[in-house]
């Protein structure tokens, strides 16, 4: 496919690979005799999907994920309905990059509390099918091109040629003839996959592939674009409707510049043949180093003064300030070795090493630069194999560029950069619905995967959880240690396994030096959505405290001094059988392994908050099968706190109503003080029962709060509102047992009874002792047997099962309350980020005018800075003494009562 050029013709180089889709219709036939006329050509982007009857690939709500491969992220589709095979390969020179897309088996119930709420939301629609949360996921993989095998026995044995081993074509034992492999570039392995897989290979044009790889990862992943300057990696969230036109710079085994001006919209400007190839050619004549990786690890022990020539070697160790040159800028690369007797064998290969690699980045940043300016762009992005996610290789490009253009540029950097071109192959199929694809429907997450120990290069992860779990004890038992999953720095890795190759210093499995970034699972969500009632979604940043290298130290000491504890529970909730030991075993090891890693770059995984690694944790627990750890303690905590709601209630309603509201926001406040996530609070679970600690609490509560906004809450409730009421509440509530029970319930009874209607907002997963929104209605039909109001209430929400039956399904009569309902939140973490909720609670959000946050990490951790469109009341009590004083200078078991009413 020719692009849509205004300006020069787009001219092939070797440094790109070109677009290869991979595509089967039943009864088409392969023209594998076209692909072996093209045997010359070095490298391909292809893609393959299987299409027997055209099937749609789904993207609404697409979000990063991790699974059980760890290096490069996965893409969730939830949405996803249909038998769909996608696989795309970019086979270059010396690198495959594979993008597949694989099903989520996982499928939600829709019993008749979810009908109903979904009727009254609007968001049920009879002729529609339903969804699971999550339907999809885009994974990526890297293989090298001289090891074809290894890549085509990974296909095999994930089946990705037949629709995945999950898929019904698999299961009913379709042939693999009917599916196609589109490709171009890869002719010269054409043959190959006709007979080890029986599929033929077409082409996608390089250049297509490669720009619309880079606007996709552009318009869908939050933190995707990077800068890199003096070492610290700096997220860049980018407007995107002041993305284009930007610059691309593919760097390969040449250098190819592109122009971008919209979705299809672009055009190759200028190039150069220096670039990739050439450092690794001179340096593989100069050093004689073996590969590619070998000579980049050289150039971080090297020192370039001993070969080239500096300012300060001409001006006697001066600067030459008047024209801004320092004594340390380069004023000649290799300039030095022209006057010194030497020969080759003389110089240090690291010190060369390192003047070829600043030589070549440098006159790379300075060409981007010229075709920046004379374009007159700003940003500059910069991808290929040279880059690699090499530290150094991205600073010193990133000083050209700002070098030469005083400050005025940008050179920017992509996570995901290694696989543009077999992205955008990927995006070929027609009716991929990746355009339709938004910011929030997609999610990142980063699993513990596996590699093949042994020789140069790693194999593909361990997808059985049983190999993994031995593959983690084997190198415990050997006192060797484990780090977290690292992104791609082929050829040193293949594959998502996520750890790296021990070292000719000992047995550790490290970082390796090329690759810094971690890529994840990239999960397709379209049931998530921006929450509506944001003020400003561009500007909202959930986390309240950034994880810089100090706090994410103390933070690291506090999850880690946590995880023998939450490791008994977790195996406890599994019946502390010998599996459930085997599997929390690993999951700490694991976990462990990821903390190390952001230990050594906190940068590693993208733009990391406090709720991010919460929710890495949560994220850990599930890819080791621990589903709900603390289940029996929220079961014992719930039935203890329902034994005594009634009593409450009792008292409750012996007060007048100013006595009440009061009495209502203290008993939530300290109700909150029921945490599992809280080393303090786990203490005090020691000293006394769930009532006894809750009335301690109650009795220890003193005015003013640290943040007493009280009095402005009373006045709009009491006041304001009293001839008209609140129309909808939602009410995010934190932890089960006397959290919810006797402190959020309580004060949802006292709006039902203003007649506001209320919608319990919950975790769609669990995570610590956070209720779910699975769990609530059970809670809720108990509390309502010894409450008239709660009764009437959950009967017109539905969540009281029996009557049900009561209830058209067409809701024709009018419900003789306002209505209790629950909804999922689309989180299974102790924190919540806006920018991504499920569409039920953005269905909800829609009527509502008043939002209760509470507890620590939905209304401290995040959201204590958030504006919000409606009135909003964040409730928690302070549970870390670092947190009290960091926040509001103060201290542990402080409350926090900020009401925000809208102006």
């Amino acid at each position: 496919m020719a692009a849509n050029n205004s300006g020069d013709p787009i001219q092939r180089q070797g440094e790109l690979g070109e677009g290869v889709t991979h595509e089967a219709e039943a009864g088409k036939e392969a023209a594998a005799a076209e692909g072996s006329s093209s045997a010359s050509q070095a490298s391909a982007t292809t893609m393959m999907h299987r299409s027997g009857s055209r099937p749609q690939l789904d993207l609404s709500g697409a979000a990063i994920h991790g699974t059980l491969e760890d290096r490069n992220p996965t893409i969730l589709l939830p949405n996803q309905s249909d038998d769909i095979s996608h696989l795309a390969l970019d086979i270059g020179g010396s690198l495959i990059k594979l993008v597949y897309f694989s099903r989520h088996a996982e499928l939600s119930t829709e019993d008749k509390r979810k009908i109903s709420t979904k009727r009254r939301l609007g968001l049920f629609n009879g002729g529609r099918r339903s969804y699971p949360i999550l339907g999809g996921r885009l994974h990526f993989v890297k293989f090298e091109t001289g090891k074809i095998n290894e890549c085509l026995d990974f296909i095999s044995s994930k089946q990705l040629h037949r629709g995945g081993v999950d898929s019904p074509s698999w299961r009913s034992g379709a042939q693999s003839d009917n599916i196609v492999i589109k490709s171009g570039g890869a002719y010269k392995y054409a043959d190959l996959f006709k007979e080890r897989l029986g599929v033929s290979i077409e082409k996608e044009d390089e250049m297509d592939c490669l720009v619309a790889g880079a606007n996709f990862l552009l318009k869908a992943i939050r933190h995707e674009a990077f800068t890199h300057m003096d070492g610290q990696k700096e997220y860049v969230q980018i407007d995107q409707n002041e993305l284009f036109p930007f610059l691309l710079v593919n760097v390969g085994s040449g250098v190819s510049i592109i122009k971008v001006d919209g979705h299809g919209k672009f055009q190759r400007v200028s190039g150069t043949n220096v670039g990739g190839g050439t450092y690794w050619g001179l340096g593989r004549l100069m050093t004689k180093c073996k590969s590619f990786d070998e000579l980049l690890e050289l150039s971080q022990r090297g020192d370039n003064s001993t070969i080239d020539m500096l300012v300060g070697d001409i001006y006697g160790g001066l600067d030459y300030s008047k024209i801004g040159l320092s004594a340390s800028t380069i004023a000649s690369s290799f300039g030095k070795t022209i006057s010194e007797n030497k020969e080759l064998s003389d110089y240090r290969p690291e010190d060369i090493s390192l003047s070829l690699l600043r030589m070549i980045s440098y006159n790379i940043g300075q060409i981007s630069y010229l075709n920046a300016l004379r374009y007159g762009l700003k940003r500059i992005f910069f991808g290929g194999f040279f880059i690699r996610g090499h530290a150094y290789t991205m600073d010193t490009i990133s000083f050209a560029v700002n070098f030469w253009s005083k400050g005025e540029a940008q050179a920017m950097f992509l996570r995901h950069e290694g696989f543009l071109g077999a992205l955008g192959a990927f995006m070929s199929y027609e009716k991929h619905g990746l355009d339709d694809l938004r910011i929030h429907h997609l999610v990142e997450r980063f699993p513990m995967g596996a590699p093949y120990v042994g020789g140069k290069i790693h194999g593909p992860p361990l997808g059985d959880l049983n190999e993994k779990i031995s593959w983690m004890e084997k190198f415990v038992q050997k006192g060797t240690q484990i780090t977290a999953p690292v992104p791609m720095g082929a050829p040193a890795t293949t594959g998502m396994g996520g750890f790296e190759r021990p070292t000719s210093k000992g047995d550790i499995l490290r970082s390796d030096a090329s690759a810094a970034l971690n890529v994840g699972v990239l999960h397709l969500v379209p049931t998530l959505d921006v929450f509506p009632l944001l003020e400003d979604p561009k500007t909202y940043e959930p986390n309240t405290i950034d994880l810089d290298q100090d706090e994410f130290k103390y933070w690291f000491k506090i999850l880690s001094d946590h995880l023998p504890d939450l490791v008994d529970k977790a195996v406890a909730s599994e019946g502390g059988t010998d599996d459930a030991k085997r599997r929390g075993d690993a999951f700490a090891h694991a976990f462990s392994a990821h903390l190390a890693r952001l230990m050594e770059e906190p940068a590693a995984y993208g733009k990391f908050g406090l709720a991010n690694l919460l929710e890495l944790r949560e994220e850990c627990l599930r890819e080791f099968q621990f589903v709900d750890a603390y289940i029996s303690i929220k079961q014992r905590e719930n039935e203890a706190s329902l034994a005594v709601l009634p009593d409450l209630l009792m008292e409750l309603d012996g007060m007048n109503e100013e006595a009440r509201l009061l009495a209502l926001i203290e008993g939530a406040l300290a109700a909150n003080i029921f945490d599992w996530g809280s080393r303090a609070c786990v203490d005090l679970y020691h000293k006394g029962t769930i009532i006894e600690i809750y009335r301690m609490s109650r009795k220890k509560m003193q005015r003013p709060w640290r943040i007493d906004d009280f009095d402005v809450f009373k006045k709009r409730m009491l006041t304001d509102k009293k001839d008209e009421p609140y129309k909808r509440a939602l009410l995010f509530v934190d932890n089960s047992g006397a959290d919810v029970v006797l402190g959020m319930l309580p004060l949802a009874r006292e709006l039902l009874r203003h007649g506001t209607e209320v919608v319990l907002v919950a975790n769609s997963l669990p995570a610590l002792n956070d209720v779910t929104a699975n769990e609530l209605p059970e809670i809720v039909a108990e509390a309502s047997k010894h409450c008239g109001i709660l009764r009437k209430a959950a009967e017109a929400g539905g969540l009281i099962v029996d009557a049900m039956a009561g209830i058209q399904d067409d809701l024709k009569d009018e419900p003789v309350s306002v209505p209790l309902m629950v909804v999922e939140n689309g989180c299974g973490s102790p924190c919540i980020d806006f920018r991504q909720v499920s569409s039920e609670l953005a269905a909800a959000a829609k009527d509502a005018d008043l939002l209760i946050l509470e507890g620590m990490g939905r209304a401290l951790h995040t959201n204590l800075n958030a504006r919000f469109k409606c009135d909003t009341l964040k409730l928690a009590m302070v549970k870390n003494q670092r947190l009290a004083e960091k926040l509001f200078n103060g201290n542990i078991y402080d409350c926090i009562c900020k009401f925000e009413p809208v102006s």
